[in-house]
């Protein structure tokens, strides 16, 4: 299937489902339709003459991939989507040679999908109950992972329209994030980064990875998006950890924006549900496939010969 049917298919089969719901957004859901927005706001700068055949390959924090474009952190809906639907998006991700990225609840199998040989990297949540939140990450670390998340910007938990879905977190001070950090032996890194400032903490504390993200539309309304402040994170960040991003990427081009922006790695969340949803295993190595294929035609007609070299005087914003 092309992209566009696998979206399309995959969207109207969770739409029938008892959990289409959680494919909405937070109260207004303003984020969502601000994120397609603010994307579209860029065009990109054509350097065709002395084209190139491009490479995605890339390695970041040890992990080599086949392409920047990666699972965006979640758990939930996953395991109702399909039987065995964790397996089957490590088995879809491994194909594809990209990153699974579980959220929470921490998936029971953990270590299963470590075993597939699909990179990992796992979230836990800022949960009330500090004990709780550190067994969590040491529940992580020893399943074998790549990389630790942590949700900085759960302090209020997750809400879907008028329903809270998380209500068993509170906040993090930076004394706590140094504390994680000293706990954790492998790549950190924080998810929910949307200021200069909080790009400074998370510096501060320690980690390897800053991940702009406003959460899927599912913590709090009217959160920019990542493009909307990315600019000035990176200029404090980029030299000291490796920037991810998400928020509403669905198609090559978007991830050409996000790497020209300056991220590393760029996360696809509810495509991957899509891919699932329409054609298991296969529908999610296809959207990674397909989504980085795009993105390879941009390379090619600007001149950047690998991901690194998306540069941001690409974009232009109109």
């Amino acid at each position: 299937m092309e992209l566009t049917e696998i979206y399309k298919k995959g969207e109207a089969e969770l739409k029938t489902r008892d959990i289409g719901w959680l494919l909405d957004g937070v109260e207004t859901e303003f984020v969502m339709s601000n994120n397609r927005r603010v994307l579209d706001q860029y065009t990109i700068k054509q350097r065709c003459i002395d084209g190139v055949v491009p490479a995605t390959q890339c390695t970041v924090l040890g992990v080599e991939l086949k392409t920047p474009v990666i699972m965006s952190s979640m758990t939930m809906p996953i395991p109702a989507i399909v039987d065995n639907g964790l397996m089957q998006v490590a088995e879809g991700l491994r194909e594809a040679g990209s990153l699974i990225w579980t959220g929470t609840p921490i998936p029971q199998n953990l270590k299963d999908i470590v075993a597939t040989g699909v990179p990992v990297a796992a979230n836990a949540k800022p949960l009330k109950d500090r004990q709780k939140m550190f067994e969590a990450i040491d529940e992580i670390q020893s399943a074998g992972v790549n990389w630790i998340g942590i949700e900085i910007d759960s302090g209020q938990g997750t809400k879907v329209h008028d329903r809270q879905m998380a209500a068993d977190c509170s906040p993090l001070s930076l004394n706590e994030l140094k504390e994680i950090r000293e706990r954790v032996s492998i790549p950190l890194i924080f998810k929910g980064v949307l200021s200069k400032e909080d790009a400074e903490k998370s510096l501060e504390a320690g980690a390897d990875g800053i991940f702009i993200s406003n959460h899927g539309a599912h913590t709090l309304d009217y959160l920019p998006h990542p493009f909307q402040v990315m600019d000035e994170i990176v200029g404090v960040a980029k030299r000291e950890a490796v920037i991810l991003v998400d928020g509403g990427f669905r198609r090559g081009s978007d991830a050409f924006k996000g790497l020209a922006f300056g991220a590393r790695l760029v996360g696809l969340g509810r495509p991957i549900l899509y891919g699932l949803a329409a054609n298991g295993a296969e529908g999610v190595k296809d959207v990674i496939q397909e989504v980085s294929e795009e993105m390879k035609r941009f390379m090619s007609m600007t001149g950047s010969v690998d991901p690194e070299h998306v540069k941001r005087d690409l974009l232009i914003k109109g």
